[in-house]
Parts: C-alpha cells; structure tokens; sequence
C-alpha cells in the first residue's frame, strides 16, 4: 500500500496511507494528512492518483515544495522519494513494510501483530501490489474488454474469490448526457465482463449473481459484504439468493464524477465466511481506484474512435493540404482544378492567414511544372534598395557588396512555378520591370544589359484591394490586368462554417504529435467558443493558439481558457434592430465608395431617396456619444 512516512523532531516516525484518488496535506485540520511544522500552509499540497502514477502537486503558490532537494510546483512521486513541504519531510513509499511478529515497538514497549493482523496487511500488500501491476497493463491494453478481464483476474486472486464480474450502467464513463433513470429511479446495469478463477470468460453469468445485491449497491453506493447469503437478514429472502445458494458475497462499486456507474462484484458459492471487513476495504480501494483507470481507459477509446472519425472525414474535405468542405471552398478547388494544368497566371486574394501559399502549392503540384522548383519571395519583406536584385538577380560589382554575381529568384523559378507573395508591396518603379518581365519572358540581371529567358508560370497573392490600390495609384493597372488572368478568393475562417473546426481537430492532432503532447482533444465549451470567434488573423491565428495551449496545458482535453477564448473573447451579440441598422450603415457606406462618393448614383442603386444618404453620411461624421444616447434627429 503506498504511504507517506513523517518525520517529526520530536517522536517516532508516523505513516500515512494513500488510499483515496486525492489526498490534500497542509496544517489546517482538515486536510487528509494534517501536520504541525513550520512552513506549512492551510493546504499546502495535494496527492493525486491517476491510475498508475502518484502526482504531487502545490495548492498554495507561496509556499515550498523540495522533492529530493529539488524545488517543484508539480512531480511524479517514485519508490523512495524524499518530500519537504516547508520545513517537515517525508519518504514516499509503494509498498508499506509490515512489521514482524513479535518485533518491538519503537518506544521499547513489547507489542507485536497477530496472525490475523499480519495475514490482513499482506493481503492489502498483495491487492495493492496487483493495483499497480493492473495499472501497467493500461499502458500495453488498447482495448476496454481485456482491461476489464485482467481486473477481474487479479481481484478473483486477491480475494481468493471464485468468479467475479463487472456490471456497468449503460451510459457509464462517457462524455455524453446520461440516460434517464427507470421508473424505480435506478440506471440499468449490464455485465460487461465476467472471469472465473481459472482465468477463463463466463458465458451467460447474468445467472449467477444476486439481482438484490446488485440493486442494493447501485442505489445506496456503498460496498456490501455477505459471509452466508442463505443466512442473511437482509438477502435471505431474495429470489435470486434463495435459486442460486450464494454463500459468500462482495460487491463494491464504481463512481465516475460523485454518480456511481457500476459495480465489482465477486463470489464464492461453495466457502461461507470466505470474505471479512478488511477484503471488503481492500475491493472498495481497488474499485475506487480501478474506475479512474476505467474512466482514462474509455475517455482514450473515445477519442481514439473520435480521431478516426476525424480522418474519415478530412478524406471527404481535404483537397491536398488544404481542408474545407464549405460552399466557397468547393468553388476554389473547382478553380484550381481547372487552372492547375495551364500555365495562366492566378491572382490569390484574401485576408492575411487564410491560406494563399497552401493554394499556390496545389496550384504547382496539380500543374506540368510539378517536377520543376516552386519559389517563394515575399514582397513585403526584402528592402526597395534589394527586391530588383531578388527578383532578377545581379552581376559582380553592380552595386556595394556585390561581390560575385548571383541569379535572381526569375532564373531559379525556371521551369517551375514563381509564388509572388504580398504583390500589393511591390514599389512602383518595380512593377513596371516586372510586368516587362511577363510579357516577354526575360529578364535583366542587374548591372547588366544581355537579357535572359525564363520559362515560369507566375502565381501571385496579396490580402490588399488591389483595385482600391489602383485607385489610389499605387499599384498599376496593367500588371493587375496581367496578373489576375484567373482570381482564387480565400474566404475568411469566420465565413467557413464548420470548417473552423474540422481544421481545429486537424491542426490539434498534427501538432499535439509534433510536440510530444498527451492533449487528445477539444472540450464542446472550447469548439463553441472557436466557432463564435472571429479569428481576424484566420488559420494563421487558430494554429499559434493551439500551439501555445498544447504547450502550456496540463490537460487532456483543450478549454476555451486553454485558447484564450473567454467570454470576454466571444464575438459581441447584437439585438436584431441594431444589427440590421449596422449592416445598413456597412452597406451603404461600401456603396459609396465603389461609386467614388456619388451619392446621387448611389441612392439610385440602392433605390432610396438621397437624403437617406445624406443621413447615413451624418450619422458617420456625428456618431452617437458612448452609452448609446441617441442623436436629436433619431
């Protein structure tokens, strides 16, 4: 049995038992392992039992945890640890040593065990000895069946029982609602495995247990022991009892999340009093701690069987790499189909993070370059006085620093696919050397006036308006005209429906993968809460939150808190006027810049009266003050 052995200044060691799934230590009283000692706060830390591992863990962040003289905040308890919280220490122990027959008390006073005393503690020794060597096997067990069968056979050894079962509710460890009770107000219970003591599965074992026993742990959640059912008070009555001629009984049962799901029941038919108080405490430690097992065990199948639907699904909405099943999707992979085997140029569009470079890389996978290189130049990102010399390349001594002639990112796209990315960044004075370039396929290092061929196909994104650019005359018409052959528009996440959460479990299975963590999922909370969220900067955004909450979380499942999506990140609700007023506004505004400020034409392609954008016009330069007063003319 593991324990916690205390060291006082003063007195002989004292130990502790762990027997519960959490064991809190602290100075104030009511904690399991209450304790005088300097340093110690009210609950200064917690034990934690999982199934296999015991977890030692802080409560109050003030205060001090060493574990073998080490500082934590979190660690995994072995065989012989030295614990100090504060200033009082501790040994942590698997297995608790009997003390011998006859052997002196510490204080020279004789007192020994019994035989019935030592018999007691090395059953618990054993039972707990095979606790552990049960929650090994989880590790090695994928399937919930054999895991329940090698349960079943190491209790039926323990106890020195002749068959034993495990009857579960119907709905028992699952993540979904519970099932309404029956009409007596108790959930059905139904075998899910049966072994005997030769190791062997029962077939029809229903026959074989008592139905009152049962009835009477699933109500009351409390462990029953019978040493004669025929001469029990309660239970000799009993149909079942009176068929079967049960002699001795234990039945203990599973509790998930305060709701008992089930029970442990083993038997014995031919031995009375085979059973005593001390095996019933040690079936219901083992019950108390195998259901957490149970319970991690399901949970894995679950979402083992959740990742496999998600795979099933990805095969019906993937497209390449890319993921997305919406309407708008469907009509881009449509495009790109079509445009792949060509050579036109494509123009991709759309807010930052959606995806552009994914889709130029199908574009280049699906086309006749695939065999050539695919080059990738950002725009954006290389200085006016430098992008000339990325594109075309240079010659030796054309400029400060040009050492050795280099080839542009044009002559090393040759025969493959050029990515142009962040095009509206482009300086002026280069676009007219790069619209040169596409109409004539050559190119001019810099320094230098021999032209050079290029065979590229030219595929370009950017997330501005590129007509408002033109507008603005920052961006010149022609090279638009010659870029956009054929626009792939990139619909934001938020206007993708359910794929913000098809890519979510996606993105959380590759990366959990990736980084080595045991995350396996989403909460329902977290999907509502992704799904509700704008996501402004898309999938760019939704990937680095997922990242930082694999790495940041203690979980297995992710929360909205996990991916910084409280309440106060949730989208604003507005009443139904005034969303309807706020499109109007964000319509009619759009209108009249697509129509250059005249709002003479714009209230006629609206079919409005002018003077209602006259008023819209007002309410934008006047807005209402803050507190949702309304202006005179409201």
């Amino acid at each position: 049995m593991p324990i916690l052995k205390w060291f006082p200044p003063l007195g002989p060691p004292r130990t502790f038992v762990l027997h519960k799934p959490v064991t809190t230590l602290g100075r104030a009283l009511g904690n399991d392992v209450a304790l005088a000692g300097d340093g110690l706060a009210e609950t200064h830390a917690q034990i934690l039992f999982d199934g296999r591992d015991f977890n030692l863990e802080e409560i109050d962040r003030q205060a001090d945890i060493l574990v073998n003289g080490k500082k934590k905040r979190r660690a995994r308890l072995v065989h012989g640890d030295r614990v100090t919280l504060g200033e009082v220490a501790f040994a942590f122990s698997m297995f608790d040593e009997p003390q011998k027959v006859g052997a002196p008390a510490t204080d020279g006073a004789p007192a020994t065990m019994t035989e019935t005393q030592l018999n007691v503690t090395n059953q618990q020794l054993a039972a707990f000895r095979k606790l552990y060597e049960f929650s090994e096997k989880l590790m090695t067990l994928t399937d919930i069946d054999p895991l329940l069968g090698a349960m079943l056979d190491a209790v039926i050894e323990v106890t020195g029982a002749e068959k034993g079962l495990i009857l579960l509710n119907d709905d028992a460890f699952t993540t979904t609602a519970p099932k309404a009770p029956e009409a007596n107000g108790a959930r059905r219970a139904s075998i899910r495995a049966a072994r005997n003591v030769k190791r062997e599965a029962v077939a029809e074992a229903g026959g074989a247990i008592s139905d009152s026993i049962v009835k009477k742990v699933l109500e009351t959640g409390r462990p029953v022991i019978v040493s004669d059912a025929l001469s029990d008070a309660q239970f000799k009555s009993s149909e079942s009892v009176l068929a079967l001629r049960l002699s001795s009984v234990m039945c203990a049962p599973f509790a998930s999340q305060g709701q008992v799901q089930g029970v442990l029941y083993v038997g014995n038919d031919r031995v009375k009093n085979l059973f005593d108080k001390a095996q019933l405490d040690v079936l219901s430690i083992f019950a108390s701690q195998a259901s957490l097992i149970l319970e991690n065990a399901m949970l894995l199948n679950a979402l083992r069987a959740d990742k496999e639907k998600l795979v099933a699904e990805l095969k019906d909405k993937r497209f390449g790499e890319i993921i997305g099943a919406c309407p708008s999707m469907m009509e881009v992979f449509r495009k790109l189909q079509k445009v792949a085997t060509t050579d036109i140029s494509v123009l991709i569009t759309g807010e930052t993070g959606t995806g552009k470079e994914l889709i130029a890389r199908e574009i280049h996978r699906r086309s006749n370059r695939v065999n050539g290189p695919f080059v990738v130049i950002n725009c954006g990102a290389i200085p006016e006085n430098l992008i000339e010399s990325e594109l075309f390349g240079h010659v030796r001594g054309a400029f400060t620093g040009a050492v050795a002639s280099r080839p542009g990112k044009f002559q090393v796209a040759n025969g493959g696919t050029l990515f142009l990315d962040e095009i509206g960044e482009l300086p002026l004075n280069l676009q007219v050397k790069l619209l040169r370039a596409l109409q004539e396929r050559v190119v001019f290092r810099v320094g230098e006036s021999k032209p050079e061929k290029v065979d590229i196909r030219v595929v370009a994104a950017t997330n501005r308006v590129l007509e408002e650019e033109i507008r603005a005359g920052r961006f010149r018409e022609d090279l638009y005209y010659r870029l956009n052959v054929v626009n792939l528009f990139l619909p934001p996440l938020r206007e993708r429906g359910d794929d913000v959460l098809i890519i979510a479990r996606a993105l959380l299975s590759k990366h959990s993968e990736e980084l080595g963590r045991h995350v396996q999922g989403l909460t329902p909370q977290a999907l509502a809460a992704i799904k509700k969220s704008p996501w402004p900067g898309n999938i760019r955004q939704l990937e680095n939150r997922i990242k930082k909450a694999l790495v940041l979380c203690d979980r297995t499942l992710l929360t909205p808190e996990d991916l910084d999506l409280g309440k106060e990140a949730e989208s604003l609700i507005l009443p139904l006027e005034k969303a309807k007023e706020e499109f109007q506004r964000k319509y009619v505004l759009d209108i009249l810049e697509r129509n250059n400020g005249n709002r003479t034409q714009t209230a006629r392609d609206l079919g409005v009266d002018p003077r209602t954008i006259f008023r819209y016009l007002e309410r934008e330069a006047n807005p209402p003050p803050p507190g949702g007063a309304k202006s005179a003319d409201e």
